[in-house]
């Protein structure tokens, strides 16, 4: 990086930090530090939203994989417009109606103290764990880039998103958010902009798309049911759709965000604003990661994007062996630019192939030497890209964009783990009857030990592959559990808090089970049993109870 590029990076990230302090005012009360005074505009709260998503972990994760795969990860969200839908018609006008700090101070309301603490349990381990997979990946970026081993990067990226969270609250997320969106997007378009000049330097644009088709990479949509594949149409509507309803139903951190809007039909719309527009936005990531595939058919690639065991290799007894596959390597990327540039369909597929296969070698090398067998290429694709064709400027300001996704999206998290904290435990539990100021200290001291804690999970979550299946795997063990609870709580009168419960308890058993025994079986179908499960065995206990004993559903007015 240059100068220039440095500097575009401090004045975004001082602007960020800066404008997150100045938006504390309003936030000396509990009402204000968390749910900005339920005074944010429906759009802010809805590029908020979408912000949470479109993390470092979209940008650095999900192009990585378009480059692999093509564009067939798009089917994770095809159950999202249908759940925004949903979810604006319910749970929206339940959760603002009921005027509660976190979606599980209501359970208490229906059930009892031991299923609220449970669900904000779950979910504190579930975000803690999401939340340093969000830091891992802008880690990876700059680690790569600056030489700086793990643990310091993440500290960088940590330290300034913990001080204005815990300074401005909701408030300095949120709005931080809103800033991220637009320079996200603009990286993004420029990134795409570059490709398809330097492609057309090539081919033309209906060629780059022929090329790139020829691999699959433009398969975006597979309509086989089966069960073992991640990516199918099936898997979007029916598993993306519970993995949706239980993530903005069900998770604080998108629940606090609607929970701040003036309205109920704000918050709606808030909503809506994500069903709209976030699969278009994920099919631009996507199209990125596709347009770099085809942008190195013409330049000459790494045979590994992940190049920090390079001194290693090179002093190891096997430096003869990476040598040959570097020679190999070679050549037949010479040979397939050469069928690309002559169309021809046939030798450009095989030619492929075979550069898959000694990259595969490759890698498998590495991990021989290093014994790191958590080794992966996918997270380096497109930082390698940004920082080595990128024109001076756009360098300084994708890298902006990855620190400012890191910091909104983890702010967010971060925000709403303190939430949870506070509120469903330090208040409900130990000090129940304290002053406005004392919990507002005590909340900005969580915020800052959980910011911490969170800072040491991305040096084990950066090496577990694509850093976007990660995060969603990690959701998956719990939000399907989640979202069966609260269909327990909000759908029906007659279940009752033993049921919910144990209930609760044998979803997430049956998951973690599923998880452990029956790999095949692809993680988006876990939200999908986890929520069966709970609905299916806390009804059945409920059943066992007379009727009478079931909690009064105070929730409803």
């Amino acid at each position: 990086m240059r100068a220039v590029d440095w500097l575009v990076v401090v004045a975004y990230i001082g602007w960020i930090v800066i404008d997150g302090l100045r938006r504390s005012k309003g936030t000396d009360k509990v009402d204000g530090y968390f749910l900005a005074n339920r005074s944010l505009p429906w759009w802010a709260v809805g590029l908020s939203v979408m912000a949470t998503q479109m993390s470092a972990v979209t940008i650095v994760g999900t192009t990585g994989q378009a480059y692999l795969t093509g564009l067939r990860f798009i089917q994770f969200y095809f159950g999202l417009p249908l759940a925004m839908i949903i979810l604006s018609l319910t749970v929206v006008p339940f959760f603002t109606r009921a005027r509660v700090y976190t979606a599980y101070e209501y359970l208490e309301r229906r059930f009892d103290v031991r299923v609220r603490s449970l669900a904000s349990f779950l979910f504190l381990i579930g975000r803690a764990a999401s939340l340093g997979v969000t830091l891992a990946a802008p880690s990876v970026v700059m680690s790569a880039i600056l030489g700086w081993t793990l643990p310091v990067t993440v500290l960088v990226i940590c330290v300034p998103m913990i001080v204005y969270t815990t300074i401005g609250g909701v408030q300095a997320v949120a709005w931080t958010d809103v800033k991220q969106m637009f320079v996200v997007v603009g990286g993004m378009s420029a990134a795409v902009a570059i490709l398809v000049y330097g492609i057309l330097q090539h081919v033309s644009f209906g060629q780059a798309l022929h090329l790139a088709g020829a691999t699959g990479r433009l398969n975006a949509i597979d309509f086989t049911f089966n069960l073992t594949e991640t990516y199918t149409f099936w898997s979007g509507m029916i598993g993306g759709l519970f993995l949706m309803l239980s993530y903005f139903g069900c998770d604080q951190s998108q629940v606090q965000r609607y929970l701040t809007a003036k309205s109920i039909d704000e918050a709606r719309q808030s909503l809506l604003m994500s069903a709209y527009v976030k699969i278009p936005l994920q099919l631009l990531i996507l199209t990125s990661g596709v347009l770099v595939f085809v942008f190195y058919l013409f330049q000459t690639p790494p045979m590994l994007f992940n190049r920090v065991y390079d001194a290693q290799l090179a002093s190891s007894p096997q430096r003869g062996e990476y040598a040959a596959l570097q020679q190999a390597f070679d050549a037949e990327i010479a040979a397939r630019r050469d069928a690309a540039g002559r169309s021809d369909r046939t030798a450009f597929v095989a030619s492929d192939t075979r550069v898959k296969d000694i990259r595969a070698k490759a890698a498998g090398l590495v991990r021989q030497v290093t014994g790191d067998d958590r080794y992966n290429d996918v997270n380096y694709v497109f930082p390698t890209f940004i920082t080595t064709q990128m024109p001076i400027g756009l360098v300084g300001l994708m890298i902006a964009a990855i620190f400012a996704a890191a910091m909104s999206a983890s702010g967010g998290e971060l925000n709403a783990l303190a939430t949870a904290t506070i509120i469903d435990f330090y208040r409900r539990h130990f000090v129940t009857t304290a002053a406005d100021a004392h919990y507002l200290l005590v909340s900005k001291l969580a915020t800052i030990l959980l910011g911490l804690v969170a800072c040491r999970v991305p040096i084990y979550a950066a090496d577990q592959g694509s850093l976007i299946e990660v995060v969603n795997r990690y959701g998956s063990f719990i939000y399907g559990s989640l979202l069966g609870v609260f269909i327990l709580a909000i759908l029906t009168k007659r279940a009752t808090a033993r049921g919910a419960f144990w209930g609760l308890l044998s979803g997430m058993a049956v998951v973690l089970t599923v998880a452990l025994q029956l790999p095949w079986i692809a993680f988006l179908w876990h939200n999908l049993i986890g929520a069966v499960v709970v609905v299916v065995i806390g009804m059945g206990i409920s059943y066992t109870q007379p009727p009478d004993l079931a909690p009064r559903d105070v929730g409803r007015r």
